[in-house]
């Protein structure tokens, strides 16, 4: 174990004099002792505590809050081949000094790998590996480390190549235990990420990952050392927290009667929100029903039969991603998501992995993205903070500014005022509040959208009793104007657009008879970043390649492009072939 050492004081092992120094110095060292011990349990020091035997309640506990190194390790081919820098020891400190505890490190192991037996992985791939887990374990981290993309390179293929998937995860897990059986409790193994299976029937699937599962611990148990009694944690199928797949995940477990052993599933949030489509633009009922839903089924299932869950991945699907022009779930919405979701977590007892490919924490600069949504994460680890219904407040670029409202819901805080900056608003003139009804007033708005240039005049900060601030944008917009443009069901349309300050929430696709237009013919609004792109820095709205295919040909499909401000445009495209004519209204 990594644990902290205590010197002992020059002349300790000599003969204590007898007395009143004697009685004074061992009073001393009473002290010091109190001092240590009280300094230990109330975790004063930043290492983690040592693990404590066999109750793996308690050490999962330890390991709130957790941090992927994603998109790394699990890069296929190599480390770097998606975006990523090689791991640094530098990286573990900046994760640790947020205050994370613990950090799964996924590995795609197939790239370093013989395809065929003894299915051999590569000694100086292997080394790179433990070298990384070191670092992190230095730094006083728990560990988890596991077998990832391999879930669908080939272990999926185990219906119609048992034997032979079989035999390579067996050689690749026993290569793996053996490499780091002498490792201390901090690392944990994880069996394999999400894993599925083609070509089967759900029972099949269940029997199969009963399989994988099973031969998973008695072999890593097999290799002695510390993995006689290391935590090993097991998936659900698909890592998906559905009770059925938990309930299977509960027989397994009960079958190996083993107490180091830890559940994990991941969560991504309700998936039309997440992806932004049919609709789900904001954090509303159906979507923090989802996520209690989820949180309530970890906790009867596994943690109130003793079983801890490590929530290996959350997040939202495309968000952050630094990469792209756009947000596909609004930014304010985001931070509702995540304050419930840290709330969620705590109180059903559940440690949880943020999942980062390189979107939080730049891993060039080790310098984290955007801190307003990291202050909000990292304090819902701890507290609940004070939200709003929206976190843009828009005016009209000319023309007469009105007073606006906003709900506040204070998840269990008190309202405390309105700041800009320094400066706290006053009460009565420039806002009132009305049990949850917050609403600025026009003379306010109007001081703060000053010159009412488009985009953001200025921000203000909601404070309450508890959390973060929540942040609230004035913001001067008109209504966007689109222009005529081409393309083809090849390619894409890009349509010239002026924002004019406001920002683009969906788009609506119908045909003339009221039926839906797109891909997603199930619902009329169609999926942000995937049937639509915009670049409100560029001044583009651009219509991709999967929607504009997927229009019936000859047909006219009026778009209506919603945006955050309330303003709605609509625009007309038509598909002749494969050629497509896009025009305003």
């Amino acid at each position: 174990m990594h644990t902290r050492q205590r010197t002992i004081p020059q002349g300790a092992q000599k003969r204590p004099p007898r007395g009143r120094r004697l009685r004074r110095t061992l009073g001393l060292l009473l002290g010091l002792a109190a001092v240590l011990q009280l300094a230990w349990s109330t975790g004063a020091f930043a290492a983690p505590k040592p693990p404590v035997k066999n109750n793996r309640m308690a050490v999962v506990a330890d390991m709130q809050p957790s941090w992927n190194l994603g998109n790394t390790l699990d890069a296929i081919p190599d480390e770097t081949s998606w975006g990523n820098p090689p791991v640094t020891k530098a990286l573990f400190d900046a994760v640790k000094a947020k205050g994370f505890r613990s950090v799964r490190i996924p590995v795609s192991w197939s790239s370093h790998q013989s395809a065929d037996a003894p299915y051999t992985i590569d000694p100086a791939f292997m080394q790179r590996v433990r070298q990384i887990v070191d670092w992190a374990i230095a730094d006083g981290l728990y560990v988890v480390l596991n077998v990832h993309h391999d879930s669908w390179q080939w272990i999926a293929d185990m219906p119609a190549q048992h034997d032979t998937v079989l035999a390579r995860w067996k050689a690749t897990w026993t290569q793996i235990a053996t490499t780091f059986k002498d490792e201390p409790r901090l690392l944990l193994f994880e069996s394999v990420n999400e894993p599925a299976f083609n070509n089967a029937t759900d029972a099949q699937k269940t029997q199969l990952l009963n399989e994988l599962n099973t031969s998973f611990h008695q072999l890593v148990r097999g290799t002695g050392g510390g993995n006689g009694t290391r935590l090993l944690v097991l998936p659900t199928l698909g890592t998906t927290p559905s009770k059925p797949l938990m309930d299977d995940l509960v027989t397994t477990m009960s079958s190996l009667n083993d107490d180091n052993l830890v559940a994990t599933v991941h969560y991504y949030g309700f998936w039309p929100f997440s992806a932004n489509i049919a609709g789900y633009t904001t954090f509303e009922d159906t979507s923090k029903k989802d996520m209690d839903t989820a949180f309530g089924l970890m906790r009867d299932v596994f943690v109130a039969k003793g079983i801890p869950v490590y929530l290996g991945e959350y997040g939202l699907l495309s968000y952050p991603d630094y990469t792209k022009p756009y947000t596909n779930v609004q930014p304010g919405e985001a931070l509702k998501y995540f304050e419930r979701l840290g709330y969620d977590a705590r109180v059903n007892g559940v440690t949880t992995a943020l999942w980062d490919a390189g979107s939080f924490i730049n891993r060039n600069t080790l310098q984290w993205r955007y801190p307003t949504l990291m202050n909000q994460i990292t304090s819902s680890w701890t507290t609940r903070s004070g939200t709003a219904s929206s976190n843009q407040v828009f005016v009209p670029a000319s023309g007469t500014i009105t007073d606006r409202t906003l709900t506040l819901d204070l998840n269990g805080t008190s309202f405390r005022g309105l700041w800009q900056g320094g400066s706290r608003l006053v009460a009565g003139r420039d806002y009132t509040v009305s049990g949850d009804r917050l609403t600025l007033t026009a003379s306010a708005l109007t001081r703060l959208a000053g010159d009412r240039a488009y985009g953001v005049k200025a921000t203000l900060e909601a404070r309450f009793s508890a959390g973060v601030p929540w942040q609230i944008d004035i913001i001067s917009s008109d209504v966007p104007v689109l222009s005529s443009a081409n393309g083809t069901t090849t390619g894409s349309v890009t349509i010239p657009t002026r924002y004019r300050g406001d920002v683009l929430a969906t788009m609506e696709a119908r045909y003339a008879d009221g039926s839906n237009a797109g891909g997603a013919d199930w619902t009329p609004y169609q999926e942000y970043g995937r049937a639509f792109v915009p670049d409100h820095s560029a001044g583009t709205l651009t219509l991709t390649s999967d929607f504009l295919s997927a229009l019936k040909d000859g047909r006219q499909a009026t778009l209506t492009f919603h945006f955050w401000s309330g303003a709605k445009v609509t625009y007309h495209v038509t598909r002749n072939g494969t050629a497509v004519i896009g025009s305003a209204s």
